[in-house]
């Protein structure tokens, strides 16, 4: 297994984003999206997902909502033979909890990844549908790729500005990042 990972947002990036998703039965993959992380697998980079879910501190949604919903994104992706190597999400909302490191764009959920899993930071990639899934290879090193499923075509221009490739989708994100 390489050293290097690919951080992926999940909602809008992996699933379809219908807002503080909490019933699993509701999950649905982006077209291509199981594809586009059984390719990184195969190439043996991990592939971790790290997410906000400030629905938890608005009390939307609790912490087993958002498990159960994980566990369904895991089950999908392996029946069309995909995995993830972990996921790290923060609860918190800053209105609500007070500030924290763990909360899109801060470091604290990658670090803690890259301890558990020995990932180099500076050669890992950050993919997402918003800024604040990218904005960390700024601090950390590595590249960032926006795609515009979700609310990505709101953030492509300042991505592009930020010199973030921004590219359709997770698959053409795969393409960019194993080219």
């Amino acid at each position: 297994m390489s050293r290097r990972a690919v951080f992926l947002d999940r909602d809008g990036t992996i699933v379809d984003d219908p807002g503080y998703p909490r019933d699993p039965a509701c999950v649905r993959l982006l077209p291509g999206a199981a594809g586009a992380i059984a390719r990184l697998n195969r190439a043996g980079l991990r592939t971790i997902v790290v997410t906000n879910q400030s629905g938890i501190a608005r009390g939307l949604l609790s912490e087993e909502d958002y498990r159960a919903v994980e566990t369904r994104v895991d089950e999908l992706l392996a029946r069309e033979g995909a995995r993830l190597d972990a996921h790290y999400f923060c609860p918190h909302l800053p209105e609500i909890t007070g500030p924290c490191e763990c909360r899109k764009p801060g470091v604290a959920l990658y670090r803690r990844a890259a301890d558990r899993f020995g990932i180099a930071l500076g050669e890992s990639w950050w993919v997402g549908d918003r800024l604040r899934d990218i904005l960390p290879a700024r601090t950390l090193g590595g590249g960032g790729v926006l795609v515009l499923t979700g609310a990505g075509e709101a953030e492509r221009a300042e991505a592009a500005r930020l010199g973030f490739a921004v590219v359709p989708d997770l698959a053409r994100a795969v393409d960019t990042i194993l080219g």
